[in-house]
């Protein structure tokens, strides 16, 4: 069995960040006068920021805006970001096996520390502004042995990177899709991470 390494996706994942992520897109809007719906945005994270962007500002602004919400986000969306249920003893699981702990997110690397960093939630390696298939550089490159997150993006991931996918269903996707997705293990939310772990390790054994 290979050396544990235990990949995680942060957004709906390891935190809770739609009241931050609400709050930095009200005061982009207060900035910039285009009205962001905040509500249908934190709907459906999982994706790079662009992709929201782009659906309310014009092509030639996509860029600016992108930029200024990343300058509102340490102010609006550190404090009111709060950890996913059992976010903190599903990393304490990896530990308890002697496993590191990896964080391969969408959300740009420093933006992803601050969460951490404020929660703490310790990491060993954290790689950031990946989505989908990109992620899989990143698994592959510190050894990651499966990954876990809740879009169906993250199973792709795990699935292009030939590892394991253990999905939540704690973002946008449901439990169907992130199964159609390629997920070995479908679970509520991280509560249940520490049991699907020991079971996943018992297995490895005994091939």
């Amino acid at each position: 069995m290979p050396p544990l390494t235990v990949g995680f996706d942060l957004d709906m994942t390891l935190v809770d960040s739609r009241p931050g992520i609400a709050a930095a897109f009200r005061a982009l809007t207060a900035r910039t006068g285009v009205a962001v719906d905040a509500d249908a945005a934190v709907s459906r994270l999982g994706p790079p920021l662009r992709v929201e962007i782009a659906r309310w500002f014009p092509p030639e602004q996509v860029e600016s805006a992108v930029e200024a919400y990343r300058e509102l986000y340490p102010a609006y969306a550190i404090t009111p970001t709060l950890p996913m249920p059992g976010a903190v003893e599903a990393l304490a699981a990896v530990r308890a096996h002697g496993g590191r702990v990896l964080v391969v997110t969408a959300k740009m690397g420093r933006l992803a520390r601050l969460h951490l960093d404020h929660l703490g939630l310790a990491v060993d390696e954290l790689a950031g502004d990946l989505f989908a298939e990109e992620k899989t550089t990143a698994l592959r490159a510190h050894g990651a042995t499966l990954y876990v997150g809740d879009h169906t993006a993250d199973m792709v991931a795990a699935g292009t990177a030939g590892i394991p996918g253990i999905a939540v269903v704690t973002g946008p996707c449901s439990a169907e899709e992130l199964r159609s997705a390629g997920a070995r293990v479908v679970l509520d939310d991280l509560r249940g991470f520490p049991a699907a772990l020991e079971a996943m390790i018992r297995l490895a054994w005994k091939q």
